[in-house]
C-alpha cells in the first residue's frame, strides 16, 4: 500500500506498507513525474517501516523506471529511507556509493522529521 505524505513540493515523500502493488507503483511514478515537471531536482523520502514485499510486476516496473532514468539520476540528489529493518539499512549502505550523483541515507523511524529535512536540503531548495 502506498501513501503520499505531505512535504515541500520539491520533495516526493511516500510511505509504503505491506505489499507494494503495480497500481501503487504507478501512483508513485505519477507523483514523481508531476513534481519533475515543476522542479529540476527532487529530494525523495521513502518510509519503509511497514514495508513487507512488492509484487513481481511492481518490481519489474521499479527496475525499468530506475534504469530508464539513469541519465537523470542527478535530478534526485538526496534519497532518505526510513526503516527499522536491518536488511534495508544494509542495502542502502551497500548501494549508496554505487549510485552516481545520488546520496542515499537510512534513518530510524524516530528520526522521520530529520529524514524529511535532510531530503529537502537539495541545491536550489524549493526553487530547484
Amino acid at each position: 500500500m502506498l501513501d503520499i505524505l505531505p512535504a515541500a513540493d520539491h520533495v516526493a515523500a511516500f510511505r509504503i506498507t505491506g505489499t507494494l502493488s503495480e497500481a501503487d507503483f504507478d501512483k508513485l511514478i505519477a507523483e514523481i513525474e508531476a513534481r519533475l515537471e515543476r522542479h529540476e531536482k527532487l529530494g525523495i523520502l521513502a518510509d519503509l517501516t511497514g514495508f513487507e514485499d512488492m509484487t513481481f510486476r511492481a518490481g519489474l516496473k521499479d527496475a525499468r523506471y530506475g534504469f530508464g532514468k539513469i541519465l537523470q539520476w542527478h535530478r534526485f540528489p538526496r534519497e532518505a529511507v526510513v526503516t527499522d529493518k536491518g536488511w534495508i539499512e544494509t542495502l542502502v549502505a551497500i548501494t549508496s556509493p554505487l549510485v552516481p550523483f545520488v546520496e542515499v541515507r537510512s534513518f530510524k523511524p524516530n528520526r522521520f522529521d530529520a529524514a524529511l529535512a535532510w531530503a529537502s536540503e537539495i541545491e536550489g531548495g524549493p526553487n530547484a
